[in-house]
């Protein structure tokens, strides 16, 4: 006899994205502790942890009504995954960010400010994956990534990711609140975002130089 978990499709998108949850959660736990024991590189632990936060980050916040504590989460499932926790919820940024010292990268290139650049551009296309295409879902999130990549002093005036994101946050600026990008301007945009995004990795500095 088959036995449901859900009774209808909010019931079973709601246990989706549980297993999503449960899902980022342990593979930040196992990217942890391949780190700790030298398994993978630090640029290559950077990537993905930073990646995993963001996509945490986003779909934490979906879930804040149903799952307002992620503690409370991790300990009913039993998952046994308090590297995680601290990574994901406690600190919120890569462990080469947090101890990175001041000589890996120039005084004007804040490791944080990069992994908070990251994080918005990942944000910003996931949120157009989870299909929240509205003018005030969207122009906060583009106004946040334009705010951080201006912090960084490495990328010129003329940065792709500055001037596009410019473009759009004044786009949006003349449109209503409640209305929504049509398929081709959300396309448009997610195109754009991780083409930015690509031009960004490739401008930052490696360590050590």
């Amino acid at each position: 006899m088959e036995v449901k978990l859900w009774n209808d499709k909010r019931e079973r998108e709601m246990y989706e994205n549980f297993s999503e949850l449960f899902a980022i959660i342990k593979a930040t736990e196992k990217l942890e502790k391949a780190y700790v024991r030298d398994i993978i590189s630090p640029a290559e632990y950077e990537t993905e942890c930073q990646k995993l936060i963001a996509h945490f980050k986003t779909l934490s916040s979906s879930l804040k009504d149903t799952v307002p504590s992620i503690e409370r989460f991790h300990d009913t499932y039993r998952m046994d995954c308090l590297a995680a926790l601290n990574r994901l919820v406690t600190s919120g940024v890569p462990a080469t960010v947090e101890h990175r010292t001041a000589a890996a990268m120039s005084v004007t290139t804040s490791a944080s400010v990069v992994a908070e650049c990251v994080q918005n551009f990942i944000t910003a296309m996931d949120s157009l994956k989870l299909n929240m295409i509205a003018v005030d879902q969207i122009h906060p999130l583009l106004s946040d990534l334009s705010a951080s990549l201006n912090k960084l002093t490495i990328l010129p005036p003329d940065f792709e990711g500055k001037t596009k994101m410019k473009d759009w946050i004044s786009r949006l600026a003349n449109m209503r609140a409640a209305d929504e990008l049509t398929e081709q301007q959300a396309w448009q945009l997610h195109f754009d975002l991780e083409s930015s995004y690509n031009s960004f990795m490739a401008a930052l500095p490696t360590a050590g130089t």
